[in-house]
């Protein structure tokens, strides 16, 4: 008998500001530009995506398309959709011994 799966999306489960705030804080700490592309667009998925391509001033269509799996959007289009959700970077300085390759330390505040 074959293993029956359902799909998963992230986006069903993101229903609260604590939890939005921790998936996209957690992808950004894993240091993958594609896994937080995945992320912002979970959490645009979750909150309305046609209303945030609307707020960051960008079609809903090309929105679908930067934050695919395939998409490869401009640090412009993810600063916009950032601001959309109400959340800002900030940036500090790493430690003298961290490995700087492998890890960045960015702050992400709603």
């Amino acid at each position: 008998m074959a293993l029956k799966t359902k799909s998963w999306d992230a986006s069903e489960h993101l229903d609260s500001e604590e939890m939005i705030f921790a998936y996209i804080n957690a992808a950004f700490e894993e240091g993958n530009p594609a896994l937080v592309t995945a992320a912002l667009g979970d959490v645009a998925r979750a909150r309305g995506m046609t209303q945030i391509a609307k707020m960051a001033g960008v079609s809903r269509e090309s929105l679908y398309k930067a934050l695919s799996a395939d998409g490869n959007p401009e640090f412009a289009t993810i600063m916009k959709v950032m601001q959309a959700l109400k959340l800002h970077l900030s940036v500090s300085k790493a430690d003298d011994t961290e490995d700087c390759e492998n890890h960045s330390e960015v702050r992400l505040s709603a």
